[in-house]
């Protein structure tokens, strides 16, 4: 290999291991959320739909946060709950969800917060900090 196929090959890696660390959301499917919260895992619920505008507000929203700090991902599991197909579902009806865009913080078996339809950064921030810090070694 020269010189030159090793510099590029070198900076595609540097430059690809930070998408690669990138953890994308979990699909929802029965038993998911169980398995999770039996593991002691704390786990973001976002009950979304792709057609819904307030989804894609919340997602944007989330998305820049996850940018500025790595530990929302490292630390919090974020599942997907599509509205479409779950919404008469057994997790919707239980855990009271009374539409798409709505987003619940869960540890164990406690519920630690929520939203429906709020799209505001410091709203947001402030239920991803929640996870957070549920999340976050002794």
């Amino acid at each position: 290999m020269n010189r030159r196929d090793f510099l590029a090959l070198t900076a595609a890696v540097t430059l690809a291991a930070p998408l690669a660390a990138r953890a994308e959301p979990i699909a929802y499917e029965p038993g998911l959320l169980e398995e999770r919260l039996a593991a002691g895992e704390t786990v973001f619920l976002d009950f979304k739909a792709t057609w819904c505008s307030t989804c894609k507000a919340q997602e944007r929203v989330m998305d820049a946060l996850k940018a500025e700090n790595p530990d929302y991902e490292r630390l919090i599991t974020f599942i997907v709950v599509d509205w479409d197909t779950w919404k008469d579902d057994i997790i919707t009806a239980e855990m009271n969800i009374p539409r798409r865009s709505t987003l619940v913080v869960l540890k164990g078996d406690e519920e630690l917060g929520r939203i429906v339809a709020g799209t505001g950064r410091d709203e947001i921030k402030a239920l991803m900090d929640t996870a957070l810090a549920a999340a976050a070694p002794s």
